[in-house]
């Protein structure tokens, strides 16, 4: 019997209270919060979805004897069936391997605006609540006239000004994207900043730089992660919406949105080219709407005295 053993069932119930609160207490919040996740069945049901899903995006391709191009005139429109799984589409390519291919695109759209978002809206949010007065209120006063302008109207300005490139859809739809991220950092700052660890932190001499970027934009993760999970399904439906417009990825390129456009045009001969892009890109949005459930109740500081 080990000597913590011993020591628990030898001290008086306050005693043995005071040591499990200890032992509680040597948790992270971090760590407490991964737990917390970690016993959300539907969000740890969306975290296995997505990795499935990634996994196959990247490797499935590269073992298929067909390309994402691969033209099979012959097979046009072909059902489902052993040598094309999901079928083809009109000009007789695998669709299995077009899905796995766009979602290479549309999972990279989403990752890599939401990474623009959280860059330009955590910094910008950070600034202005921090600095406070005339300046966050001059600050804000764009976001606000930015929010005026529909997402469509900013990206087709920013596509046509720099031109169409895949990489520059990405940032494009982070620069439409980012405008929530700066309030809600903000706001974080803006409660953060009165606290005793921020006036230790100036009475220490520490620059206004460094407590921005070491304390406060740290201790506004909580609801940015959050907000992260939710701003990539967003980030993919747009992408999938401009794609439909012929204003996203071109051919013979492929994503999700250029999947299901051209799905829309044959629904009545080749249903199957509609139904399966349309439920891989419902799945993946329901997925990251559980995490961003799941990461929503595991980081709620409220939640965890339950």
């Amino acid at each position: 019997m080990s000597s913590t053993l011993v020591t628990t069932m030898d001290s008086s119930p306050e005693q043995a209270q005071l040591l499990t609160s200890t032992d509680d207490a040597g948790i992270s919040p971090w760590k407490d919060a991964f737990h917390r996740l970690l016993r959300n069945k539907i969000a740890v049901c969306g975290i296995v979805f997505l990795i499935v899903e990634v996994t196959a995006c990247i490797v499935f391709p590269w073992f298929s004897r067909y390309s994402f191009e691969t033209q099979n005139l012959e097979a046009a429109l072909s059902p489902p069936s052993a040598q094309y799984w999901l079928g083809s589409d009109a000009l007789g390519r695998d669709l299995l391997v077009r899905i796995l291919y766009g979602g290479r695109i549309s999972l990279m759209v989403g990752v890599l605006a939401t990474f623009v978002t959280v860059l330009v809206g955590v910094v910008y949010g950070a600034v202005s609540g921090f600095l406070g007065g005339r300046t966050d209120n001059v600050m804000m006063r764009v976001v606000d006239a930015l929010y005026a302008l529909p997402f469509v109207f900013l990206v087709i300005i920013l596509m046509v000004f720099f031109g169409r490139n895949i990489f520059l859809l990405f940032i494009a739809l982070g620069l439409t994207q980012w405008l929530t991220m700066a309030r809600i950092v903000r706001g974080q700052v803006i409660s953060l900043k009165q606290k005793e660890f921020i006036e230790a932190a100036h009475s220490m001499g520490i620059s206004n730089t460094a407590i921005v970027f070491r304390h406060l934009i740290p201790n506004s993760l909580g609801p940015v992660i959050v907000y992260l999970t939710l701003t990539i399904p967003e980030v993919i439906l747009q992408e999938a919406f401009l794609s439909f417009l012929g204003l996203g990825v071109q051919a013979p390129m492929a994503s999700w949105g250029t999947l299901i456009a051209s799905g829309v045009g044959s629904m009545e001969v080749a249903p199957w080219l509609l139904i399966f892009p349309a439920l891989v890109l419902s799945l993946t949005l329901f997925s990251l709407n559980f995490l961003g459930d799941g990461l929503r109740d595991a980081l709620d500081p409220k939640g965890a005295k339950d």
